[in-house]
C-alpha cells in the first residue's frame, strides 16, 4: 500500500549540524556502523558505542578488521565528503556486500552542488550524477535526481526478473532509505518500489 507523502517538502538548511560541529548518523559511511549507532541512540545509550562505530570513515586497516562479513563492507567505500559538503540521503540494498548509494550536497557560491555517489567510483551510476541548484531540492526533485543517476528500476529488474518478481522480496530489497533532512524520503522510496512491483504484476 502506497504512503501519503508531501513531495513538495523542501528543507530550510542542510548545513546547520555541519556548521555547529554536531554529529549526525548520516556522517557515518558504514551501513552497519550507522545502524548500530542509530539503535543505541534510540535506546538512549549512545555512550556504549565504541568510537570506531561513530567515525565518519575507517582507515584501510580498520576496514580490514571490521569487514568480518561481506555485509559489513556496505558504505565503507563511499567517497568522503568535501569541505562544506554533507550527505542528504542514502539507499542501502540487500546485496551480498550491502551496497550503499548516496546523494551529497555542497554549499557553493550561488547555490548548492549535488552529486550522487556509489562505492564503485561511479561504475553503478549513469552519466547525470551532478546537478546545481540555487535552492534546496524538494523531495520529488531529490528522488528524481537520484533515480536518474542510479536507476533503481534497472537494479530491481536485474535482481528479481529471474525469480518471477516475488513481491515480498522486492519490498524488502531496500535495507535502508534514510535522510537527516527529508523525513519522508524512506516513504518515497517505498512508494517507488511499490510502483515497480505493481507494474510487474499487471
Amino acid at each position: 500500500m502506497k504512503k501519503r507523502i508531501d513531495e513538495s517538502y523542501r528543507p530550510a538548511n542542510y548545513f546547520w549540524a555541519y556548521d555547529r560541529g554536531i554529529r549526525l548518523a548520516s556522517n557515518i559511511k558504514g551501513a552497519e556502523r550507522k545502524a548500530m549507532y542509530e539503535r543505541l541512540l534510540k535506546e538512549g545509550d549512545s555512550g556504549a558505542c565504541d568510537e570506531i562505530f561513530m567515525q565518519p570513515s575507517l582507515a584501510i586497516e580498520q576496514r580490514r578488521m571490521a569487514n568480518t562479513h561481506p555485509a559489513f563492507m556496505g558504505g565503507e567505500y563511499l567517497p568522503d565528503c568535501d569541505p562544506n559538503e554533507v550527505e542528504i540521503a542514502r539507499i542501502t540494498i540487500a546485496s551480498t556486500t550491502q551496497d550503499v548509494t548516496c546523494v551529497y550536497a555542497k554549499r557553493v557560491t550561488g547555490g548548492i552542488d549535488y552529486r550522487v555517489v556509489d562505492e564503485y567510483e561511479g561504475m553503478t551510476l549513469d552519466d547525470e550524477t551532478t546537478h546545481h541548484k540555487t535552492e534546496y531540492m524538494s523531495l520529488s526533485e531529490l528522488v528524481k535526481f537520484l533515480m536518474t543517476a542510479w536507476d533503481l528500476r534497472m537494479v530491481l529488474d536485474a535482481n528479481f526478473v529471474e525469480h518471477g518478481y516475488p513481491r515480498g522480496h522486492a519490498r524488502g530489497f531496500i535495507v535502508d532509505a534514510s535522510s537527516s533532512f527529508y523525513a519522508q524520503f524512506g516513504d518515497a522510496m517505498d512508494n517507488f518500489v511499490e510502483d515497480w512491483v505493481r507494474s510487474k504484476s499487471e
